[in-house]
């Protein structure tokens, strides 16, 4: 569902407006109170605020600010204040776009799909980095499921991957042999020391310049394994 809430400080009737975000798809809010409105956005479920505000009245810019602070989607500003130094305001208090009223609705529902779109493809954007890992020259790329050593690409089983996986998220964290058993295997580690181990030396073999020598999958003796 793509949720849309509208800040409506104004005395526009906001019916016209409501049809065509619904007919679109878009699920509407309209709250005309600053404090609901922010504590709305920290529910983490709005994608996209419209601004009806009256400025410079009524402590408009202060009002865009609040709402700004309180999350990053992008935010519409809807007013009749047609003065470039209002809108260039506007635009430095955190609004991504500012739209004059009276204005045409197919023309405003165009901005308000763009600015959905552009919201969506970086929050995918971000979603994907925190899924690459980076320990100096080996990179799990867990999007694609790829792992390179030094921009060569290393082929591993899927539990070899898993492991590694595992221990680079822990970057600096010892894991026993149980923790890492338990993790992978998702049961009671009964004996589980000779097949980590192996699956350990496998992992080293294809990512270590020198498998005696490892730079970055270790051992600490008695106690279990780590990278970094």
């Amino acid at each position: 569902m793509k949720n849309v809430l509208i800040y409506n400080q104004t005395t526009t009737n906001m019916e016209v407006l409501k049809i065509f975000l619904v007919q679109e798809g878009y699920q509407v809010y309209v709250m005309s109170q600053l404090p609901d409105v922010v504590q709305r956005l920290r529910s983490k479920d709005i994608h996209l605020v419209i601004m009806d505000i009256d400025f410079p009245k009524n402590d408009g810019i202060e009002r865009l600010k609040a709402v700004r602070n309180a999350e990053r989607m992008p935010i519409i500003v809807l007013s009749a204040n047609d003065t470039e130094q209002m809108k260039i305001a506007a635009l430095n208090a955190g609004a991504d776009d500012y739209v004059l009223n009276p204005y045409h609705p197919m023309e405003f529902m165009a901005r308000v799909n763009s600015q959905f779109r552009r919201y969506t493809q970086l929050s995918n954007m971000c979603e994907n980095i925190d899924r690459i890992y980076r320990v100096d020259e080996l990179i799990i790329d867990d999007v694609i499921r790829k792992v390179t050593v030094s921009g060569r690409e290393v082929k591993l089983t899927p539990i070899e991957y898993k492991i590694l996986r595992l221990l680079v998220k822990e970057r600096g964290k010892v894991l026993s042999i149980d923790q890492i058993y338990e993790s992978i295997w998702h049961m009671q580690a009964i004996g589980a020391d000779n097949t980590i181990a192996v699956h350990i030396r496998h992992i080293r073999e294809k990512i270590e310049s020198n498998p005696k020598e490892p730079h970055y999958l270790k051992v600490v003796w008695g106690t279990g394994y780590k990278v970094g």
